[in-house]
Parts: C-alpha cells; sequence; structure tokens
C-alpha cells in the first residue's frame, strides 16, 4: 500500500467514527431531552405551610395539592406522595404554590421546643430561686400552675394577696439537676421555659415581676406542681391576713378575741 492510499484509508476510518460518535451524540441528547421533557406528578402547598407544622397536621388540612410538571423543572427532593412527610415536621415556612421538598422538612427533635408552638402558644423563660421553679423535681412535659404574692399599696395603705395567677402551664425545658450537696438548692438560680399563650404572657410576666420579693426570700412567687393526668381546678381564691386568719374560725373563737363583725 503506496504512502498516498494509506493516507486516505486512515482518513476514511476517521470520517466514519467521528460520524457513529455523532450519531450515538445525538440520539442520546434526544434521547435526554425527551426524558426532560415527559411530565411528572408533584405535591406543591396549596396554602402557606408555616414551620414547626407537622406532617400529619398538613395532610389532614389539606394544605398539599397535585401538579404536573416537566421533569426538569423538578426541585431537589421534590415528593409525590404524602407519605414521605406525614412522619415529619416542617423545618422553614413552605408558600403557597412551592413543591414540597424533604429538604424543609426534618424530625420533631430538629426543632426542639418549637415544634410544641402553635397558633397563640408562646415560650417564656425565667431564672429564679431552684425553690421557685422546683429544681430536682420538675420534667419537660410537666404542668405547673403559677402562685404569686402581689403587694397592694393603694390607698396610701399596705395589703397583700396570694393567688393562683395562672393555672396549668405546660414546661418545655425543666431546670437542671441540682447538686444538694454543694448547696446548689439554695444558691445558684435556676431556669425553666413555660408554654404560655399570647395572652398569658404579660400576665406571667407582670406577676414574677411585681410580685413582693421582700416578703419572702423566693421571690414572691412560685411554681406549684399539678397531678401526672387527670387534674382539676377549685375555684380561684384569694388569700389575705385576714382569710388565713379568719377562716374556718367560730364566731364564738372571734369574739374571744375581740373581733367584731368577722373583721
Amino acid at each position: 500500500m503506496t504512502y498516498q492510499l494509506r493516507n486516505v484509508v486512515i482518513a476514511i476510518v476517521l470520517g466514519v467514527l467521528a460520524a457513529v460518535l455523532v450519531t450515538v451524540y445525538v440520539a442520546n441528547y434526544r434521547k435526554h431531552v425527551q426524558q426532560g421533557a415527559q411530565n411528572v406528578d408533584v405535591l406543591v402547598a396549596a396554602t402557606d405551610i408555616p414551620a414547626g407544622t407537622s406532617g400529619t397536621a398538613i395532610v389532614a388540612g389539606h394544605m398539599l395539592k397535585k401538579l404536573t410538571v416537566p421533569r426538569t423543572a423538578l426541585i431537589p427532593g421534590a415528593i409525590s406522595s404524602s407519605d414521605q412527610i406525614v412522619r415529619l415536621v416542617s423545618t422553614d415556612q413552605i408558600m403557597s404554590g412551592e413543591q414540597v421538598s424533604t429538604r424543609r422538612f426534618g424530625d420533631a427533635a430538629e426543632l426542639g421546643v418549637r415544634a410544641k408552638l402553635k397558633g397563640t402558644t408562646r415560650a417564656i423563660q425565667i431564672a429564679a430561686n431552684p425553690n421557685q421553679v422546683l429544681a430536682g423535681t420538675l420534667r419537660v412535659g410537666d404542668r405547673v400552675d403559677l402562685i404569686a404574692n402581689l403587694k397592694d399599696e393603694t390607698g396610701g395603705n399596705s395589703s397583700y394577696y396570694d393567688r393562683i395567677v395562672i393555672h396549668n402551664l405546660l414546661v418545655l425545658r425543666a431546670p437542671a439537676p441540682v447538686d444538694v450537696k454543694n448547696g446548689n438548692l439554695a444558691s445558684a438560680p435556676e431556669s425553666v421555659m413555660l408554654a404560655v399563650t399570647d395572652t398569658q404572657a404579660p400576665k406571667f410576666y407582670w406577676a414574677i415581676k411585681n410580685a413582693d420579693q421582700n416578703a419572702s426570700s423566693d421571690g414572691g412567687w412560685a411554681l406549684a406542681l399539678r397531678p401526672v393526668g387527670t387534674a382539676a381546678d377549685s375555684p380561684t381564691v384569694i388569700e389575705s391576713f385576714k382569710t388565713v386568719l379568719l377562716d374556718g374560725i367560730s364566731a364564738a373563737e372571734k369574739a374571744r378575741v375581740g373581733i367584731k363583725g368577722g373583721q
């Protein structure tokens, strides 16, 4: 084979090979385009979904709707079935019309106390004497009442009143365990986080800020632990010097010590 003929043969072979490669590339590209153009079903938000909404609440509230989009329009983690999020909690707000992605969800542990806040519920944290917040006893999930000793100075006279200010508050975060041997129970403040409604929050804050701290070493207010399970509430009462002194005392005994007319 002459040198010239060999070059011709090589050129023909390279030309054929190039044609084959172009054909394969075009075929693959066409297949890719066809697959990308294929329509698929995806779930989108039918309404705004706030962060902290459980998958169960999303499904029960009909917050999802099905939409058909080209495969190329799918976002990472897009879901086609509500089963993919039913045991999860939204970690970010999802706007109406957005594709719902598993990347916007996590388990309840990722949200912490945020997973327990819904609607008008708020979280408030306070630090106080360990005795006030039942340090060493209180646990997450317990229910407590707030009791306060309040001072009335209207009219130029000082009067003290005790009452349960708010009933049935959920403990979101309990005080740390106390170290009695090192005197922790008597000195170091402990914090507690409670769930309150937006209307309870100002009442709670007012009570702990205005309770008479000089009336007792524990700050003038305390948390009272409620029973586990079914708890009952008696009618709210207000106690004062007179009510405590005279409660259950007979008229004869009042007369004996010189108290007239129940005063």
